[in-house]
Parts: C-alpha cells; sequence; structure tokens
C-alpha cells in the first residue's frame, strides 16, 4: 500500500515500506501541471507503475483546503 502525504510544498510517500519526499517542483516537471491542479491519482501514478485507482481523483489544491 502506497501512502501520500500532502502539503504545500509536495507529498511525502511510504512505498513499499520506504519513505521518501516528491517536491512540487519535481511533480510539476513530471505531470506538466501546476501543483495545485495535480491530483492524488496522478501522484500515485508517478510512484507506483499500475496503480490500483479507486473513489474520484481529487486535486491538491482541494486535499490541501
Amino acid at each position: 500500500m502506497t501512502i501520500l502525504s500532502f502539503d504545500q510544498r509536495g507529498v511525502d510517500v511510504v512505498y513499499e515500506g520506504t519513505e521518501f519526499r516528491l517536491e512540487k517542483s519535481l511533480i510539476e516537471d513530471a505531470t506538466g501541471k501546476n501543483y495545485p491542479e495535480v491530483t492524488d491519482h496522478e501522484v500515485l501514478q508517478l510512484v507506483e507503475e499500475s496503480p490500483a485507482l479507486s473513489g474520484e481523483p481529487r486535486r491538491v489544491s482541494d486535499i490541501l483546503d
């Protein structure tokens, strides 16, 4: 299971027991979008090759509000 924790500067990730940080600029470069417009599903797809996506995608701006 992958855990994503969002804040204004990026995302803390726990993936297969490994903790790391995805900075806002890296996410923007990888998705071609401004960080607030990126969805949690898009971030998960950056971490996992074929994630099991469930529920509606949520924008970072909605998560942080």
